[in-house]
């Protein structure tokens, strides 16, 4: 997944997702998201043949906690998915 918006600034981070519901997304990054602000962010979910779906979607941020291995900086952040639309590939 990537990450393209953190509150009101512009951001290029990658994430990776550990589960997707209809309400939100769990994932894993090496940035801190504050709780309660806004995020948008963008999921790519692997279909067969080669035919992915990708959403693009907007929620905010339930909350984030730094990881298990306290050696790495690596953040478990819990958003909800307000709104989504699919995109699609320009090929």
């Amino acid at each position: 997944m990537a990450i393209t918006r953190n509150g009101s600034d512009r951001v290029a981070h990658s994430g990776l997702t550990k589960n997707v519901s209809s309400g939100g997304v769990l994932f894993s990054t090496n940035k801190e998201s504050d709780p309660g602000g806004a995020i948008e962010y963008v999921i790519k979910l692997a279909g067969s043949a080669g035919q992915g779906v990708t959403l693009r979607c907007i929620g905010k941020v339930l909350r984030c906690a730094r990881g298990a291995d306290p050696e790495q900086s690596v953040f478990d952040v819990a958003a909800t998915m307000e709104r989504y639309e699919f995109v699609r590939s320009e090929a």
